[in-house]
């Protein structure tokens, strides 16, 4: 197999899996919107093992790509791909490059949603101690805490 041929089958490969994590990434929003968080340990292990390949099959392709004359200090390998004349790899290229954007736009999102809720557990667990009439200060990511919490209504 020659190493256009193997770029072309990693680039169809990451493509795949692209699509997979998309869709895990739209089952945790979905759970994350939910009141049953069970399934969130799956889909995190999931998402790494599909990130894992990702990753190994990113080394895979720099190194074909190296051997086929790319420099990797020459810029995006795109350009490589579009300048030698590559049609089909720089269009699976550029598939994968829109899908992986589209998979770090949707974990962002969770992300925030994700931080959105921890930020209400916090407030409740503040009630339950008895510390939310206390005074909350900002740091330096812009996270609230609180200056003291000295009323505990219960202990476990």
């Amino acid at each position: 197999m020659t190493a256009h041929e193997q770029l072309k089958a990693i680039l169809q490969e990451d493509i795949r899996q692209l699509e997979l994590l998309a869709e895990v990434l739209h089952q945790e929003k979905s759970v994350l919107s939910s009141a049953d968080i069970q399934p969130l340990q799956e889909m995190t292990s999931r998402k790494n093992q599909i990130l894992e390949g990702i990753r190994d099959r990113a080394k895979k392709k720099i190194h074909l790509l190296v051997n086929m004359g790319y420099k990797p200090n020459a810029g995006e390998p795109s350009r490589f791909i579009r300048a030698a004349g590559m049609d089909e790899l720089h269009q699976l290229w550029k598939e994968a490059d829109t899908r992986l954007r589209e998979c770090q736009a949707v974990n962002q999102n969770n992300g925030r949603i994700l931080g959105h809720l921890q930020k209400r557990l916090s407030r409740l667990t503040d009630i339950f101690r008895g510390a939310s009439a206390q005074q909350k200060l900002y740091g330096a990511k812009g996270q609230q805490t609180n200056v003291s919490s000295t009323n505990i209504l219960a202990s476990a």
